[in-house]
């Protein structure tokens, strides 16, 4: 899943020379809290609600309100933005993009092209309804969690359970992280279960693997049978 898929496209950016009251403006009007600072069509800085926040004067609330108005009007965006603003490419994968957002600390940054023309900006929510999409949540079905053996045709042995009993995959997921030497965890997530069926489909399943748990989201039912260091 690439970022360009899923960013913004329709950005909205500000002049480096710029008010700073127009960008309170534009983050009001259009419920942002970011904005791309432009300077002849180039991206050259970042400005975010954190950034007017500060730049706002320290005894406001004892100014009148001419006086707030025209602090507002003289204060360049251009001399409170972040410059040098990180970035993601538009190819980028959406992992990679929360990578680069949690470890800069930052709820979203500009997606460019490779000569940095600003094509849209992605936000952790857009990475959210990612995330959400590619789980398959939005189908309501019925997620198991396992522990099985790293090896070959262990995550086909569950599969095929589940698709015997009328199940239709919607998403299969791996993880090595905190999995004990020789296994691994997997999630898979499967609709059009007969839910009269799940006792069933849980004893064979259970014969092949370890069943963490069960979390059917239609009937709102979830049922742990192992913690995953156990």
């Amino acid at each position: 899943m690439l970022v360009k898929d899923w960013m913004s496209k329709n950005v909205i950016t500000i002049g480096v020379h710029d008010s700073m009251q127009k960008a309170i403006s534009l983050m009001t009007d259009y419920q942002i809290g970011m904005l791309p600072v432009t300077e002849g069509g180039k991206l050259v800085g970042i400005v975010t609600d954190r950034d007017l926040k500060r730049a706002s004067p320290s005894d406001a609330a004892v100014m009148e309100t001419s006086e707030i108005l025209n602090h507002l009007s003289r204060v360049k965006v251009g001399s409170i933005m972040s410059r040098n603003p990180i970035t993601v490419i538009y190819n980028y994968t959406v992992e990679e993009t929360a990578e680069v957002l949690l470890n800069n600390k930052i709820s979203g940054c500009p997606v460019t092209d490779e000569e940095g023309r600003i094509m849209g900006v992605i936000t952790k929510g857009d990475l959210f309804n990612a995330i959400i999409s590619l789980t398959g949540l939005s189908k309501r079905g019925v997620l198991f969690g396992f522990r099985l053996e790293d090896r070959p045709g262990s995550i086909r042995e569950v599969a095929d359970i589940i698709r015997r009993h009328g199940g239709r995959l919607v998403s299969i997921l791996s993880s090595y992280d905190k999995a004990p030497k020789g296994y691994r965890f997997a999630y898979v997530r499967a609709f059009n279960l007969d839910r009269e069926r799940l006792p069933r489909i849980l004893e064979e399943l259970k014969r092949v693997t370890k069943v963490l748990y069960m979390v059917d989201h239609r009937q709102n039912v979830r049922e742990i049978y192992h913690d995953t260091q156990s």
